[in-house]
């Protein structure tokens, strides 16, 4: 025979895998309803970023909105917020692209 112990030990491993189910579910969902698309966002701001050149009208993290009047390096960029007023920005700071300016020029055909 059976002892009643033993029978009930050998349905607990059943019944832990049902309790920590929803857990796991919950983790999923979290996952790709939160985790992802903020991953995504961050890549794309992360290019925007990075492609932003002379001539681009930016919004800064600050909401003002300014021109690029020159690329210092890969971390800083100079921007132009009103006439004669200009100020040194970090890339990273920039929230958002509105226009697109001029093309890069081409050194060789110059």
């Amino acid at each position: 025979m059976i002892s009643p112990a033993y029978a009930q030990a050998m349905g607990g491993g059943t019944e832990m895998i049902t309790s920590l189910l929803p857990f796991v579910l919950i983790f999923v969902i979290m996952y790709f309803l939160i985790l992802r698309p903020q991953q995504r966002r961050a890549k794309q701001h992360q290019e925007m970023v990075k492609n932003v050149r002379r001539g681009d009208t930016v919004i800064t993290s600050g909401g003002l909105i300014a021109k690029v009047t020159k690329v210092i390096d890969d971390d800083k960029i100079e921007i132009e917020l009103a006439d004669g007023v200009r100020a040194v920005q970090m890339r990273a700071m920039v929230s958002d692209v509105r226009a697109k300016g001029e093309p890069v020029k081409d050194d060789a055909a110059a």
